[in-house]
């Protein structure tokens, strides 16, 4: 199946993941062109999770195989986490609920530009690297949907102040900071209305319909998505999956594993000073005096963090 240069081709046939306690999913068939909307439906604790977490290579299949953007799981899953990016995935990639808004986005921009830049565009003008950072945040929060002028405190509300659709769009937004061909959301409807899971689905859809893939984890798909369904029916865990272009069967009735995802490999090292993942707030802001939203001192912090939003207009 062919991949455009944006999106990414989903593909499995009988794909499955077994742990100490039993399958988390199995037999799962999947057939998605690039730019689809794929919706994995079922029950809390069917292997959801797993199955998103192996589709992005960031856990490795037990049994069958799987092709995101023409690369085959399992071989090739660094290539495939590299071409993936994941929302809130809960215990994996969460939220700092002690960051403002204005600090994720600054640490993100910084970890991207030092994933993504080789060593001469490391060496750019600090002001074309800033360009380049705001604007790839404004393109970013535009496709999230997140409009920093309606929050509490703008760009400076800590994200424990935002509400659960906020705070999607933010998850959204800085997963989309990569320009990956796949993106991946779990549990995307928790804890939402009627009307807040309706404009969930829409900024999914608006996400697709830019070319990029994408995967989410729900509770109940809409009828445009393209469905795979896990659950508890059967030993032979047989359960045709709804959707057109899009098959799965369910998982077995043992317990769901709880394999450790495989982490990301460490990026190599970088010129140009970044900020370590896993300090405090603070730390962090501040690990990059050359950054590009600006720089600021210990007491300083959360306006150093904010300069990035500043200078783009948007706080």
């Amino acid at each position: 199946m062919d991949s455009s240069p944006h999106g990414a081709a989903v593909s499995a046939e009988d794909f499955g993941l077994k742990g100490p306690r039993g399958w988390a999913f199995r037999g799962v068939r999947v057939a998605a062109r690039p730019g689809a909307l794929i919706a994995v439906e079922g029950p809390s604790g069917s292997g959801r999770t797993c199955l998103l977490l192996a589709l992005t290579g960031r856990m490795r299949p037990t049994e069958g195989h799987a092709e995101v953007g023409g690369l085959r799981l399992p071989k090739k899953m660094a290539a495939v986490r590299r071409m993936s990016a994941l929302g809130p995935v809960t215990g994996v990639n969460e939220l700092d609920p002690a960051f403002t808004v204005a600090e994720h986005l600054r640490e993100r921009a910084l970890l991207q530009r030092r994933l993504d830049g080789s060593l001469r565009a490391l060496l750019r003008p600090r002001a074309v690297r800033a360009a380049e950072a705001r604007a790839r945040i404004d393109a970013a929060l535009d496709a999230a949907g997140l409009d920093l002028e309606t929050l509490p405190k703008g760009a400076r509300t800590s994200v424990r102040d935002l509400e659960r659709l906020e705070g999607l769009r933010l998850s959204v937004g800085l997963a989309l900071m990569g320009r990956p061909r796949l993106l991946a959301v779990d549990d995307m409807d928790l804890k939402l209305s009627d009307a807040e899971r309706a404009e969930a689905w829409e900024l999914l859809r608006s996400v697709a319909r830019e070319g990029t893939t994408v995967l989410a984890v729900c509770s109940e798909a809409p009828d445009d998505a393209l469905r795979v369904t896990t659950g508890t029916v059967g030993t032979d865990g047989a359960e045709g999956a709804e959707g057109a272009g899009s098959t799965g069967e369910s998982a077995e009735t043992a317990p769901v594993p709880e394999p450790e995802p495989e982490r990301e490999p460490e990026p190599a090292p970088d010129p140009v000073p970044a900020p370590e993942p896993g300090t405090d707030a603070g730390a962090r802001a501040e690990s990059d005096p050359d950054a590009e939203a600006g720089t600021g001192t210990e007491t300083d912090t959360e306006e150093g963090a904010d300069d990035a939003i500043a200078e783009a207009g948007r706080a």
